[in-house]
Order: structure tokens, then sequence, then C-alpha cells
């Protein structure tokens, strides 16, 4: 039982107790003391409220993110270079040989227990005309499989390709841990999803979730805003507070115990994702560098993604956002590629040294800038206008001695889904589509045949990631066979 509250108790001649004075002196120290402004109009139980919001609040530390992102907002950036040439994989160079022999280091790296899996989920579906995790949405594939479904059954071929490349007796014998970054409003049914799916054939152990922090909302002077007279505005730390979160829940140290040496870290709504990819991970080692980003080509000069640029010459490789860069350097074009100066589009497919996410926590934690994000904010004077500060994964690679980039078909690894059906692009219909095109051309590949009563333009095959993960194997299954579209091939 807790202990009886002495906060906002009435002393014996009715005059109501001041804030706790500790407390209130630690927020002066911070010129934040105007969250007790409204104390006299209280309850005993919101007053009650409002001591533990604020105590549960790392005053020091948000003093220091707040005063260091303003002082940083619209300080001049280093001018941004092209990407160098020599940093980037490109598709149409690679050889059949290396190939082969970066699969084949990545499944032996896998089979060594030395890969974890980092999967950012704390976003619900909101766009998506959903109130659940993003992950939970079914796209509409003709499994009905959700996208936390996808991405556990591609993490279980892998094992089971590993296993096979290594002669392990099973596939069970060979195990990648999934760590699933969660948010408040995410954590509890995402927890409840994998449970009541019996974690899609995994072990439970495999599965460990976290939360990302949330930080208070401030106004453009910084001072923390009050959603309620008893209550901090909040919001989560946005995608790149898993440095953070990995940090303040041990889990750096946790994939030291278990022996991993790298993460492959992605976002959870790209229903084409190639979660766990040996080749990626091949690369990455053959390399040796601390951070590693798939990119696709950016298909057209203003389309709405960020770039990896150079900031600086041999400065640190790292992602401008579509609107931070200029229209005219946007549609630039390299007369001796032919491609955009600025072709190399982020699609939050990484990969990173645990050793270097180390260096990333503590670094960003030190530093303390965070984006500040321009948003009405609920508040007790309505909605006012004031600041979510906010990490973003991308915020590590400045700090990466050495980065390398490694070219990906976008129809073949990138289906985002962002926004609801009737939406111009990034719906579950689009990225159905996708899934739709390429598992029917892997279908074609090994031999199969496809019927169907629509035009195919609108309708197409789906391949189980239990039976394939990138287009192998399926010889044995649809050489010779007819299979009648819309329809999942699976053993």
């Amino acid at each position: 039982m807790r202990e009886p509250s002495s906060i906002g108790i009435e002393t014996n001649n009715g005059v109501v107790s001041p804030p706790p004075q500790a407390l209130l002196e630690r927020l002066k120290d911070y010129g934040q003391e105007d969250v007790f402004a409204l104390w006299d109009e209280l309850s005993l139980e919101e007053r009650d409220f409002l001591v533990r919001d604020i105590e549960s609040l790392d005053l020091s530390r948000i003093d220091r993110i707040i005063r260091c992102s303003l002082r940083s907002q619209g300080l001049p950036a280093a001018a941004i270079e092209p990407v160098p040439e020599s940093n980037v994989s490109k598709v149409e160079e690679r050889s059949h040989e290396e190939r082969e022999r970066w699969w084949k280091l990545g499944l032996k790296a896998i089979s060594d227990g030395k890969l974890a899996v980092l999967l950012l989920s704390g976003g619900q579906g909101t766009r998506l005309g959903s109130s659940d995790p993003k992950g939970c949405f079914n796209i509409g594939l003709p499994s009905g499989k959700s996208l936390f479904q996808l991405q556990a059954e591609r993490i279980l071929c892998v094992q089971r390709l590993a296993a096979q490349a290594t002669n392990e007796s099973s596939a069970s014998s060979v195990q990648i841990h999934w760590y699933i970054m969660t948010s408040p409003f995410t954590d509890e049914a995402t927890r409840k999803f994998f449970e009541s799916h019996k974690y899609f054939g995994l072990e439970a152990e495999q599965v460990t979730f976290f939360r990302q922090g949330t930080i208070p909302c401030v106004s453009k002077d910084g001072r923390i805003i009050l959603e309620t007279p008893y209550r901090v505005a909040k919001a989560p730390d946005g995608n790149g507070g898993v440095y953070s979160a990995l940090k303040y829940t041990k889990l750096l140290e946790d994939m030291a115990s278990k022996g991993i040496k790298y993460i492959d870290c992605y976002g959870v709504d790209n229903a084409l994702v190639r979660v766990a990819d040996p080749s990626f991970l091949g690369y990455f080692i053959d390399k040796g560098v601390a951070a590693a980003a798939k990119v696709v080509r950016k298909a057209y000069p203003q389309e709405k993604v960020g770039v990896f640029v150079q900031r600086g010459k041999g400065g640190p490789l790292t992602v401008v956002e579509y609107s931070e860069l200029d229209p005219s350097l946007a549609s630039t074009v390299n007369q001796s590629t032919g491609r955009l100066r600025f072709c190399w589009s982020n699609v939050c497919l990484h990969m990173f040294t645990l050793d270097f996410l180390n260096q990333v926590a503590n670094g960003l934690e030190k530093d303390s800038i965070y984006h500040l994000a321009e948003k009405k904010i609920p508040s007790i004077h309505g909605h006012t206008m004031g600041f979510k500060l906010e990490q973003f994964i991308f915020d590590a690679f400045p700090y990466a001695p050495t980065t390398a980039l490694f070219e990906v078909l976008r129809e073949e690894e990138f289906a985002p889904v962002k926004n609801a059906n009737g939406s111009n692009y990034d719906t579950p219909d689009s990225a159905k589509m996708l899934v739709f095109r390429l598992h029917t051309r892997w279908v074609v590949a090994a031999g199969g045949f496809l019927t169907h009563s629509v035009p195919l333009y609108a309708t197409g095959v789906e391949v189980s990631p239990l039976c394939s993960y990138a287009g192998e194997n399926l010889e044995p299954i649809c050489r010779g066979r007819t299979f009648h579209a819309p329809c999942e091939i699976s053993f």
C-alpha cells in the first residue's frame, strides 16, 4: 500500500500547503517553476499527480537538452558535398563472386550468434486509420499476415539458411535475438500481440521489448508546457531515442554478454524489409566499417526523402532531410555518372557495430542536441505552438569514423506503409502490389506459371517468408506448377 502523501495537505488553519520546497527550488534553478502556477486550483490528488510527474523527470538532463537544442537552432552547418563514389557499393558493379562471398560471410556470422536485429516500432498506425501499433497492420496480402509476422518469419528463414550453410543439426541451433523498441503508446499492445500469436514461431526468450523515452514539450523560450493543470505535456523522443533507451535499459550490456557484435536496425513500416540480410551483413563485415546503410536511388529530384551527404570536404556522412536540401542542389546532375549528385536516399535500413552503438549513445547524450519540431501542443491554454524535441536514427552517422552505403533496388526492398488507402503514395495497397510484383517475378524465374482473373498489374502471388528469403530455393515448389493469383505460396 502506498504511504499517505503529505503533498497538498491543508494546515490546521485551513491554508493550503505550498508545493514541496526542495522540488520548487530545483525547478527555479532551471527556470521552470511555472509548472506550479495553478497549484492552488488543484485537488489533493491532482497535486500529488503533478509532483510525481515532475519528480519522474531528470531535470538537469532535460535542461541541458533544451539549452543545447535551442542554442544550436539556426547555427550555420558545414557545406554539403555528394557522397564519394568509393563509399557506395552499387548494384551494377557487384560481381557474382562478391555477392556469394558476402552471403556466406553473413550466414557464418549469424550462425556464430554475432548478429542481433533492432526494430524501431514506437509508432501507432494513426495515418493508416488504426490506433494499433503499426507492426500489427495487415496490408491485405492473401495470407493476412501482419508486418510483425512477415518480419518474424524472415528471421526464422535466415536462421534456417544459416544452420544449413554451416551444417548445424537444426535451425533451432541458430538464434537471432530480436530487440523491439516500443513507445508508451504501443508497448502493452505490442507485447500482447506477440504473446497471442506465440511469437510467430520464434522463441519467447529471443525477443526483448523495451520502451523509447518521452521528453517534455517546450515553448519557444524553453519553458515546459503543461498539457493539463497537473500533467506535463510529453512526446516520444523520436526513433533516435533508441540510443539512449538501449543505454539506460542496459541492453547494450545485454548484447555484449550474448556475444553480439553487429546490429541490423530498421523501421517497422516496410513490407519488403530484408531483416537480418546476410548479404548486407557480409558486406558490412568485409568493409570493416562502424556504420552502414542500405540506400536506394532517388526517383526524381523533388522526391520527399532524406539523402546521404558528406558534411564538408572529407567530413562524415550524414543525412539531410528533403526540406533542408536546396531545390537547385537537389536537381543537379553528375555529368560523369548521369545520376543526381545527391541521389542516395535514406530508407532506414542500417547496420552498426556494438562498439559504435556504445559510442553513439554516449556521444549523443554528451552533446544533447535534439531536432526541434514546431507543432501545435495540447496545453492548458488550448493548442499552443511549441516544440517537440526529437532525435533521429540517422543522427548516429556523424559520429561514425567510417561509413559505407549499400545500394539496393527499391522494388526489391522498399515498400513503405505510411498512409491510408486512398492516399497518393506509401499505402497498404501500394505496398501489397510491390510484394506481389516481386514475388511473381520469383515464381516465374523458378519455373512457375500464373493464371489470373483480373489484369496481372492488379494482382500477383505472395511467397511465404518461410519458403524463401530472397527468391532462393523455390524451384522444387514452383517448377511446372500453375498458381492462380492472388494466392500465398507456402510449404
